[in-house]
């Protein structure tokens, strides 16, 4: 499915209740929840929700504050293994059912979360 059409599925309001979701499992969890810093959360759901916006809706935010995602070395201070990877995408499937994304684009976006998750690990 092409990028374009989950962004026009899901939209930003969309993806902003779904990284909302996510965050809130982020700070409850105790394997990946300690990987981000308390008065930094609502920066890290920023910058995840204008990535995704930049990545699917080919939004200008992400990258007009951050430049290049570069996320494999925005990530390599943190300790990732596979259960991290699988924490991960485990709390951002919980984020997709309380936030009813939609089945027609579920698989696709767990794919690419999948993708991106293990490929940054570093341990």
């Amino acid at each position: 499915m092409d990028e374009a059409v989950i962004y026009t599925i899901l939209g930003e309001a969309g993806f902003t209740k779904m990284v909302a979701a996510f965050y809130r499992r982020i700070v409850k969890d105790d394997l990946i929840g300690p990987m981000y810093p308390k008065d930094q959360l609502v920066e890290a759901e920023e910058r995840l929700r204008d990535f995704l916006l930049f990545r699917f809706g080919n939004d200008p935010r992400y990258q007009a504050k951050r430049g290049h995602p570069r996320l494999r070395m925005r990530h390599a201070p943190f300790a990732i293994g596979e259960a991290e990877a699988v924490r991960w995408i485990e709390l951002m499937d919980e984020a997709m059912d309380e936030t009813k994304v939609p089945a027609s684009i579920q698989m696709e976006l767990r794919t690419f979360f999948t993708m991106v998750s293990h490929n940054m690990k570093n341990q």
